[in-house]
């Protein structure tokens, strides 16, 4: 695809974006396309809701979502073009050039970054003036978010055939946990928010980059928990069903 950034103005373009990086990823078997098309179902579920009037301030929160995913937008162009961009995604994108880490580690790697580093940033320019007005809507987001865990586990359930056994062993336990982590991260990512607000102009790059570091951290954990864990993935992966178009087409259904 076309490696010159162009910025999304409107949320139809953020989904157009997301649909050549997908395509592209497709066409190229490139792992960066599994984050892609999770980001664009909870991205066309957004604007659903915006359309059905969902948020208290459906024009802000359409805002917030371009700015949000400009974020990303602009990192992935970076990677492709070779230039420098935030740790935390660096450590996302190389590690889709990996064997090992499973598709929900990929998944949970790019989310680390998006909401670890982005979200909040993304909120605080948004909403600079009197930023506790969002938090409402900002919240709303965790009820979405908490309707989609259940169908992406379906869908990874194509790819990893046993989760089915497991989700019906866990009676609902996975989905709660799953969605409380999400509360957690985006809670977090609120704190970033408010950090960043309170700063000066003049504050900002030194404290996104702190975040970054410490973001980073965090996700390299995720992509290599451990000796033994590692050992564990390794043999999890071997079970993946499916290679790498296909996985993609399987988390890209409509």
């Amino acid at each position: 695809m076309e490696a010159t950034y162009h910025e999304a103005t409107t949320i139809n373009q953020v989904i157009d974006q997301l649909d050549l990086i997908i395509k592209d990823s497709i066409k190229n078997g490139n792992r960066i396309g599994y984050f892609a098309a999770l980001y664009k179902r909870v991205t066309v579920t957004v604007k659903t809701k915006i359309a059905e009037g969902y948020f208290e301030d459906n024009d802000r929160m359409e805002k917030l979502d371009v700015i949000f995913a400009n974020r990303y937008l602009k990192a992935y162009h970076h990677r492709i073009n070779k230039e420098t961009l935030s740790k935390s995604w660096q450590l996302a994108f190389d590690a889709c050039d990996q064997w090992r880490p499973l598709v929900i580690q990929h998944l949970f790697i790019g989310m680390n970054a998006h909401i670890g580093l982005d979200l909040g940033i993304a909120a605080a320019q948004v909403q600079p003036d009197n930023i506790n007005d969002l938090k409402p809507d900002f919240d709303k987001i965790n009820v979405i978010l908490g309707e989609l865990t259940e169908v992406v586990q379906d869908e990874l359930s194509e790819i990893y055939p046993i989760m089915k056994t497991l989700d019906r062993i866990a009676g609902g336990a996975d989905e709660k946990i799953a969605g409380f982590t999400m509360d957690i991260a985006r809670e977090a990512a609120w704190n970033v928010a408010l950090n960043y607000n309170a700063l000066s102009n003049s504050e900002h790059a030194a404290y996104i980059e702190d975040r970054d570091k410490s973001v980073a951290e965090f996700g390299q954990n995720i992509n290599s928990p451990g000796k033994w864990i590692n050992f564990l993935i390794v043999i999890a992966r071997l079970f993946e069903r499916g290679n790498i178009a296909s996985k993609i087409a399987v988390l890209n259904k409509e």
